[in-house]
């Protein structure tokens, strides 16, 4: 049953010296800067960076400013001017196809806004258009048709060679754009309802003959910004931006029933300059999922996943991940900056994803500031679920996963300590974990690692015997500065 309520969740800096007194010093000054370069040169290459669109990185910050807005919208129009009636019942999808294609030929001016008044607006797919803002008053529900015909096929992304659950197209999400750029989806706490159980009950029943479509996908596009609305009951992921770069998703409410499937709340994949922030997200799998290609087909289209943030951002899925990467990673993933994340009632908070056939690469990964309450495991790395596009994957092509730092976790209710699993054949290496506590009744006290290297300080209860700690100053992981606290 649809519903279409509203809510909005509003939820090393390094300095050193080098001042030799006097001539009688010049050999003890070498020998000690020949030991730093020496320490530093074996350390991980954790960067020192601020993340894109945060002028500074420390405190209560925002990364919004990806999106820079145009021109003003030249000319603001309704629904209703194209013929659009909002009764829940008559369908809209002409209209709103009709809209968008007048209202492109404003673009060159600055563009248009395509207002949706108080009301349910029922719809099959359509596409926007650059320098476009579809915005949703209070009370303004749009509604996804329950006619798969209304959600025409098209062709599979190509770093996953084929649609993602069946072979094959796919089919299109209820709203669509590529090659776009200057797109804004918002409003004054509007929503959109996919009605996804006619979708999910496909899946369960074994009759779904294409892969399913989004609630909102963006392609190969530029400078887009989704806020202020909230988002129900996708048939699949639910905000998708693939190809992407400078994309903004902020003060969301993401809702879909805790059994449905595959209900993702957010997914980058493959995209550059990403800002996820302030939003509240339950559903059926993970809330925010990084992903990047699948097996040959990702490792062959090269697009990765790189300069995003997460923060802010809280929920539940009782099946799967706060934060998940992976495990479509094969075009790489790599600096990631995850902060401010409160879990609850969930598998995981943190899982890093991959398998054999991946090959790829996920690299400079921060995760600081996660609280949790009722989470099996906290954090975990897993492997292997044999899930691949065909035969064809190469089962030498194995990840590379290195620089993972994870500070200022507490998690309560806890069932087991962390899991961490690398993979056969190659080791993670560089997983820096400090200041850490898991507590629950009849908790599995013993961290799980396998085929992982790195150090760890401040954890309850202890870890395990592949993470070190060193009882000196020259570590790599403790003197760390991170500049995200």
């Amino acid at each position: 049953m649809s519903t279409c309520d509203m809510a909005v969740y509003i939820r090393p800096w390094v300095q050193f010296f080098k001042n030799p007194w006097r001539s009688s010093w010049a050999v003890l000054c070498i020998a000690l800067a020949l030991l730093v370069l020496t320490w530093t040169h074996a350390m991980p290459a954790w960067p020192i960076r601020f993340m894109p669109g945060s002028s500074e990185v420390a405190g209560p910050s925002s990364c919004s400013d990806l999106y820079q807005p145009g021109r003003p919208r030249k000319v603001v129009s309704s629904i209703k001017e194209f013929g659009g009636v909002g009764d829940g019942i008559t369908s809209n999808t002409e209209a709103f196809r009709k809209a968008v294609k007048q209202l492109s030929k404003h673009g060159a001016d600055g563009g248009a806004q395509l207002n949706v008044p108080s009301g349910r607006w029922l719809t099959g797919s359509f596409n926007l258009t650059s320098h476009f803002t579809l915005f949703l008053e209070e009370g303004a529900c749009i509604l996804g048709s329950q006619d798969p015909q209304d959600w025409p096929l098209i062709e599979p992304l190509p770093s996953y060679g084929r649609g993602r659950e069946r072979l094959g197209p796919r089919h299109i999400s209820l709203i669509h754009g590529n090659g776009l750029t200057d797109v804004v989806i918002t409003g004054n706490n509007g929503s959109i309802d996919g009605q996804g159980r006619m979708w999910w009950e496909l899946w369960w029943n074994r009759t779904l003959n294409y892969t399913r479509g989004h609630l909102v996908e963006i392609m190969n596009s530029n400078n887009i910004l989704i806020s202020n609305l909230t988002f129900i009951n996708s048939p699949f992921w639910t905000i998708h931006p693939v190809y992407c770069s400078n994309v903004v998703i902020k003060n969301m409410t993401i809702r879909a029933r805790l059994n449905s499937p595959n209900t993702d709340g957010i997914d980058p994949d493959s995209s550059t300059n990403v800002c996820i922030e302030d939003c509240y997200i339950e559903s059926g799998d993970d809330l925010v999922a990084i992903k990047s290609g699948w097996d040959q087909y990702g490792i062959k289209t090269a697009r990765p996943s790189s300069n995003i943030t997460v923060q802010r951002i809280s929920g539940t899925t009782p099946t799967c991940s706060g934060i998940g990467i992976g495990s479509e990673m094969s075009g790489g993933v790599s600096n990631i900056l995850i902060r401010d994340l409160h879990v609850y009632n969930s598998s995981s908070a943190l899982r890093v994803k991959s398998d054999r056939g991946r090959g790829g690469y996920i690299t400079n990964v921060t995760v600081t500031n996660i609280t949790m309450e009722h989470v099996k495991i906290p954090i975990r790395f897993s492997r292997g679920a044999n899930d691949h596009p065909d035969q064809n994957f190469d089962p030498k092509a194995l990840p590379k996963v290195s620089n993972i730092y994870i500070s200022n976790v507490v998690g309560e209710g806890v069932k087991r300590a962390p899991v961490l699993e690398g993979i056969d054949g190659t080791v993670y290496e560089g997983i820096c974990i400090q200041n850490v506590s898991f507590k629950g009744d009849k908790m599995k006290e013993k961290w799980q690692c396998e085929l992982v290297k790195g150090e760890v300080y401040d954890a309850f209860p202890n870890p395990c015997d592949q993470l070190v700690s060193r009882n000196t100053s020259f570590s790599w992981c403790r003197n760390r500065q991170f500049l995200g606290r």
